[in-house]
């Protein structure tokens, strides 16, 4: 177990001649931004609340504002956390000029890498900030940003807005259970794994599917494959350049080790 901010050798030295890198980002990536993991959600307001119960479309369509109102207390909390170095550290080394091709495949539903300055990331779960019509599917940009950000303002009962094409209940734009993932993102995800020769897997548990299956999609076409995750996993210590470490510290202390 490597938990010094010294990264693997056998890691940077794949890092140093990666030219198509390819982030698969999860909820520990977000937590340590103070963002709470799903399970983790059912705080406050909202401790008799199960929070798988409420990410249903079933759920939305039984009680719409106890479902919009628990979303718009995690999409307050999500404008309020900052991005910590981790994520900062992934922008710096996108912006590498032997870097031809970078992308963040993120689980998370907030936009923490987007606030640090990443340009490609796809959301396999939906975003938090991109609402839609529930009926008609219309995407209602710019919603998210006139809804305020104060969290102890959210009660338990909080009616969504109309959308204004169809009159129907708007819905928080995530993937909830029984839903497939946006087959768009999905296709391009796979392609960017296709095409990469190191992908970097940083705070995620690897219990989630679909995406919990890139790893072994990449390592069947040779790509190399480093688990960053301060927790031991099913996906850690499968080879020499996994390290359990934050990715706070992590991250920074590996693109620094680029220039050394």
């Amino acid at each position: 177990m490597n938990r010094q901010a010294v990264p693997p050798a056998s890691l940077v030295t794949h890092l140093r001649t990666a030219r198509r890198i390819v982030v698969l980002s999860g909820a520990g990536m977000s937590a340590e931004s103070g963002i709470p993991t799903f399970r983790d959600q059912g705080s406050g307001l909202w401790s008799r609340f199960d929070p798988q119960a409420l990410a249903t479309p079933e759920a939305f369509t039984r009680d719409p504002e106890t479902v919009w109102a628990w979303y718009e207390w995690r999409r307050r909390h999500a404008s309020l956390a900052v991005p910590h170095a981790g994520h900062f550290a992934l922008t710096a080394l996108a912006a590498r000029p032997e870097v031809e091709a970078f992308t963040i495949v993120t689980q998370n539903v907030d936009d923490l890498h987007e606030r640090a300055g990443a340009k490609a990331v796809l959301h396999l779960h939906g975003s938090l900030f991109a609402p839609r019509c529930f009926d008609c599917g219309r995407a209602c940009v710019g919603l998210a940003d006139t809804l305020g950000n104060e969290p102890e303002h959210v009660t338990t009962r909080l009616a969504p807005p109309r959308c204004a094409t169809c009159n129907g209940l708007i819905r928080p734009g995530v993937v909830w259970f029984g839903e497939g993932l946006p087959e768009a993102v999905w296709l391009e995800a796979r392609r960017a794994i296709e095409r990469a020769d190191l992908l970097l897997v940083v705070g995620t548990s690897g219990l989630v599917y679909p995406a919990a299956g890139l790893p072994d999609a990449a390592r069947s076409r040779g790509c190399a494959v480093s688990v960053i995750n301060p927790d031991a996993s099913s996906m850690t210590g499968r080879c020499a350049m996994d390290w359990q470490i934050e990715a706070g510290v992590g991250l920074p202390a590996l693109v620094s080790s680029l220039d050394t």
